[in-house]
Formats: structure tokens, sequence, C-alpha cells
């Protein structure tokens, strides 16, 4: 089987070289993005496979349909960057990694909450400098404190576990409520009481018309001074310039970034050597009380050597059978 390997890093070679041999795969590694100036780069395959900032919009998917490719494989579970319509137009399989590795996400969102709680990177950068003063790094204790998880999916479940080894209240929104939890004393409740009661509110649900910007100018309103959130999903869960108001009114206490709303010009390269053009995230960065990661939460080795696993398993049941339990559909 041949695939085009789009926006291949060196972790991803990392992760799928071993695999290769076994699964009998020919694969062209790119190092750029999958967008319109570099679809052609797919022509020959039997399928793309692409990451969470890759752009399959209408005109990709025609393209890639027009040069023979059969399959959209995507090494990450989400696929809000995927035109599903377009692709079920012409016939355009569509399989993703629905489970990677639930821990890595939701162990990320924990250690963000310590972070921010207890001030761990500015301890660090204070101590460097000789700097051993307490002022200012005062946090709180996790337990009793009340934890509003939206989204009890699998991550949304590991965390609600990890949560209540803390001692901490959890509250839930889903829309199927999972009674295992509900038997471990996670209680479910609608939206508005879950932003009005939580001290810490971590997002955990797929990006999609009805959850794009939750976290708006209402959604603040109705939460507590001094909220601790927390995104490791999707940026766009996120209106970014209602969270910026809310982190001057001191309305937002703490905020946690794994994703960013503009993160595809940004993300997964080295800008170092760069002036950042994206003013919103520049003002991000200015915050005491903002920390920000670079899409890392999935990163682990257990779930990269997943990643690749399943990628290559989805991308051999469906050239082989034409299906694939792990498809993609509207």
């Amino acid at each position: 089987m041949k695939i085009a390997m789009f926006s291949a890093k060196p972790w991803v070679h990392h992760a799928f070289d071993p695999l290769a041999t076994s699964f009998q795969a020919e694969i062209t590694w790119l190092e750029p993005r999958l967008e319109p100036a570099t679809v052609a780069l797919a022509a020959g395959h039997d399928a793309v496979c692409a990451f969470v900032n890759d752009q399959m919009d209408t005109a990709v998917v025609q393209r890639l349909k027009e040069i023979g490719v059969r399959l959209i494989a995507l090494r990450c579970a989400g696929f809000n960057n995927v035109d599903l319509k377009a692709a079920a137009g012409v016939g355009m399989a569509v399989v993703r990694v629905p489970a990677y590795s639930p821990y890595s996400v939701a162990e990320h969102a924990v250690g963000m909450m310590l972070c921010l709680n207890r001030r761990f990177h500015r301890s660090w950068a204070r101590v460097l400098e000789g700097n051993f003063a307490l002022d200012g790094l005062l946090g709180f204790d996790m337990h009793g404190k009340t934890v509003g998880v939206v989204g009890t999916g699998k991550i949304g479940q590991i965390l609600c576990k990890i949560l209540s080894g803390f001692g901490c209240r959890i509250l839930a929104y889903d829309t199927a409520p999972n009674s295992a939890l509900v038997a471990a004393g996670v209680q479910y409740v609608d939206l508005a009481t879950l932003y009005g009661l939580s001290d810490i509110i971590s997002l955990h649900c797929p990006l999609t018309p009805r959850t794009r910007h939750m976290i708006d100018g209402p959604a603040l309103d109705a939460m507590k001074k001094g909220v601790m959130i927390i995104n490791t999903s999707r940026g766009p869960l996120i209106d970014t310039g209602a969270v910026i108001g809310a982190l001057k009114s001191g309305k937002i206490g703490f905020l946690g970034l794994d994703v960013y709303e503009e993160e595809q010009e940004l993300f997964f390269e080295d800008r170092s050597e760069q002036v950042i053009q994206d003013d919103v995230f520049v003002r991000l960065q200015t915050f005491p009380n903002v920390l920000i990661t670079a899409h890392q939460a999935f990163f682990t080795k257990e779930a990269v050597e997943n990643i690749a696993q399943t990628t290559l398993e989805n991308i051999r049941e469906f050239l082989a059978t034409g299906v694939c339990k792990n498809s993609v559909a509207l």
C-alpha cells in the first residue's frame, strides 16, 4: 500500500518506520502540510495520511479523488479539518484513530491544572535566577474543589477518575451520560450549572458547529470569578477575544491552553527566530496566569505508538475490504 504521509515531522518517522515493513507499506515522507498547494504530491498513492492542521476542504478532497487517492487516513481523533460532505460526495473514505491514549491527554490536563495552581513554571524561573521568595506563588488545595468536565468520552472519563483521587467534587456535562461515572459519584448537570459551580473547567469535547465558541462572553459571565479553564481539546471551543477580556477583568483566574484557535499558523514548527504575527496569541502570552503548550497533550511514547499502529491497520483494512471500523461518517 502506497501512503503519502503529510506533516511528517521526525517523531512521525520514528513511530511509523518500524512498522512499515510488516504492513507492506510504501511511505512517501512529505514535510509540508496537506493543502491546495501541496495536494498534487499525493498523486500515485493509495492513501494520504494527515494530521490535525492539514487542510482537507472541498478543493483538496476533490483533487485527491481526481488523482486517484482512495482514502484519507487521519492519524488523530479529531476530524474537524475534513469536509466530510465533500468526501461523501466524491466517494472518498475517511478513517481516524479514535483512541490512541486517553491517559496522555487527561494527565496533561491535570498537569496544567497543577502547574497553574502552584505556579511551577514561575517558581522554576525564579530559582534559576537565585530568587527563593514565595511571594506570588500561593496556590490552593485541589482537594474539595469542584471541577467541571465538559465531555465524558474516554479522555473525560479518565480525567474524572484522576480528579477523584485528589478528592475533588466532579460535575460533568455530556449529551450521553456515563452510568459508570454516575455510580462513581460524578454528577451530571447542564452547562449553565456546571459553569456556575465549578472552580476548574476542563474541556474534552469534539469541535462541531454546536460546540464552536462554547466558551464565549455569556458563558464566562455565568462562571465564578477566578475560575480556571483548561482546554486540551480543540482551539475554537474557546472565543479567544472573550477570554482575553475575562483575563483582564479577573473573571478568569487561570487559563491553560494546549490548543489555540489559529494554531495552524504556529504549532508544530520552530518559529523561535521569527516575529510572531498573531497579535491575539502574543497578547495571551503576556498574562502571568496563562500557560500555553503547543498541542502536545497527546504526545507520549504509548500514544504515538498506538497512533502509528492503528493508522496502518485502518489503511490496510480499508484497502483490503473497502470498509474500516474506524471510518468517519457524516
